[in-house]
């Protein structure tokens, strides 16, 4: 767009916002616009800090929606992701930044991929310029992404607040984006929720929802695990931090500590024993997983996912599903020398397998060169891979595509969690890019896993066949790619 062209102007519900014209890549689109920050919520503050989300009320004038929107996040994780996803201070939160190839356009009902970020619950933002969706405007979706409360402000059990704080944004988001994304150019009727890591969880979590049915038509979970919390465990971790933090576990005692307090108490409830074994920890975080994340309340969400699975929620919503085949791997990259004198078999009888179990995986994995490789494969598999094959299973002959995101990084020598992101969305001349895939990306298998995600946000089929539990048609990213049977065989001992 040259720089006499108007900024780009959308009437929503609550009121008109001003975006920016980009440049697209090349393509079939000309430009494209971002529409940043513009919230979906009151901010969640003071005597909302606790409360389900409020709609924002509507606004007189035009908001600027040029730059990023404040952020849930207030420390991040990008140490382990790699991912840049920046803090953004400020109160009003709980936003959604869209992307747009035809914004005011009612009439082009272009599909729309609605993204939800990850990292542990904890940490992560919607700001990161790897979830800019100018590759998708190209290729003829409108993209959205959105924020939600993290930690014990999203999560955390209070004895008179709402359960599932954040999972409540999620939905007022998906509630927006019904209600509005007509006035951005897309199709209300046709939209694709995705998202990675504790994003990935999040979909599953939606998925599986009966509340959510009506808010979206397909999921595309990329290393989602199945992450949720028994009420009673989330009652003895809300009440555990209310003790820390001296108050009573209520919406007024907590209300009183600041969030950079929570935060420090928060920690301290994760952070394993001064001095324990290092193996006890990961095999503690294995079995237990993640302290803060959608509960099992009974209401919202009535049952673990795999459950309402088997018993059919979602079962008519297309599904691709899928993840790296060395997630975590490169956590042993610093001790994989001292970690050669110690037998695979040794450390996987620490983590909890053993017998004819373990016997029966590390033959199934012989393929697997080195302990470290081998841990952090069994590492990957019991915390993805086999959450896959499960909820796979568990959908029957309902429309299931799997994947297996297999080229190995230069930078850590395998496919480590995080990596498939940024060939999802085309974007590897991005910031940072570089440090997690190195400095030739394949450009071509970009092309493929992007083409996948465009295709299956269109059609509802990412082009390549379905998942069936007779072959296990998998589609196995690399360069090049192909489709091969079986593809999580070397999980199926540990289900």
């Amino acid at each position: 767009m040259s720089a006499q062209t108007p900024s780009p102007v959308v009437l929503t519900r609550a009121g008109a916002v001003r975006g920016v014209w980009r440049p697209s890549p090349a393509g079939t689109m000309e430009g494209s616009a971002a529409f940043l920050g513009i919230p979906f919520a009151e901010p969640p503050v003071g005597t909302l800090r606790f409360a389900a989300p409020v709609p924002k009320t509507p606004w007189d004038g035009v908001l600027d929606a040029t730059e990023q929107g404040p952020t849930p996040q207030r420390e991040t994780l990008a140490e382990i992701t790699l991912i840049p996803e920046p803090s953004v201070p400020g109160e009003s939160t709980l936003n959604v930044n869209v992307f747009t190839p035809s914004p005011g356009d009612a009439a082009a009902q272009l599909p729309v991929l609605v993204y939800i970020h990850g990292g542990g619950f904890t940490a992560g933002s919607p700001a990161s310029p790897w979830y800019d969706g100018a590759a998708f405007n190209r290729d003829g979706v409108v993209t959205v992404s959105i924020s939600y409360r993290l930690g014990f402000d999203g999560f955390g059990w209070i004895q008179d607040a709402p359960h599932n704080r954040a999972v409540r944004d999620w939905l007022l988001a998906l509630e927006w984006v019904q209600e509005n994304i007509a006035a951005f150019g897309g199709d209300p009727a046709k939209v694709t929720i995705a998202g990675q890591s504790a994003g990935g969880a999040a979909v599953l979590t939606l998925l599986t929802m009966p509340a959510a049915q009506e808010l979206f038509t397909a999921v595309y979970c990329i290393s989602g695990p199945v992450a949720t919390v028994t009420l009673a465990n989330a009652e003895k971790f809300g009440k555990e931090l209310a003790e820390l933090a001296g108050v009573e576990p209520t919406r007024a005692g907590l209300g009183t500590i600041e969030e950079i307090r929570i935060l420090e108490f928060q920690k301290k409830l994760s952070d394993p024993p001064a001095g324990q074994n290092p193996m006890v920890t990961l095999g503690a975080f294995i079995d237990g997983g993640l302290p803060w994340a959608p509960v099992v309340d009974g209401d919202l969400i009535t049952r673990p996912a795999v459950e309402a699975i088997k018993a059919g929620t979602g079962a008519a919503k297309p599904l691709v599903m899928g993840c790296t085949d060395d997630e975590f791997s490169m956590i042993f990259n610093d001790s994989k020398n001292k970690m050669r004198f110690i037998p695979a078999s040794f450390l996987l009888g620490k983590l909890g397998t053993k017998g004819q179990v373990r016997k029966d995986y590390l033959a199934a994995n012989r393929g697997v060169k080195g302990t470290a490789a081998k841990v952090g494969r069994y590492l990957t598999d019991k915390m993805f891979r086999t959450a896959t094959l499960h909820v796979a299973q568990a959908r029957g002959d309902a429309p299931t595509w799997l994947y297996r995101f297999a080229w190995p990084t230069p930078k850590f020598h395998s496919a480590v969690h995080c990596l498939d992101v940024p060939f999802f969305f085309d974007c590897l001349g991005a910031e940072r890019i570089q440090d997690l895939a190195g400095p030739n990306p394949p450009q071509a298998l970009a092309d493929d896993v992007h083409a996948g995600a465009v295709e299956f946000v269109k059609t509802g089929n990412p082009g390549w066949p379905r998942w069936t539990p007779s072959a296990g048609q998998t589609k196995l990213f690399d360069v090049p790619s192909s489709v091969i049977r079986n593809g999580y065989a070397e999980v199926k001992a540990l289900l």
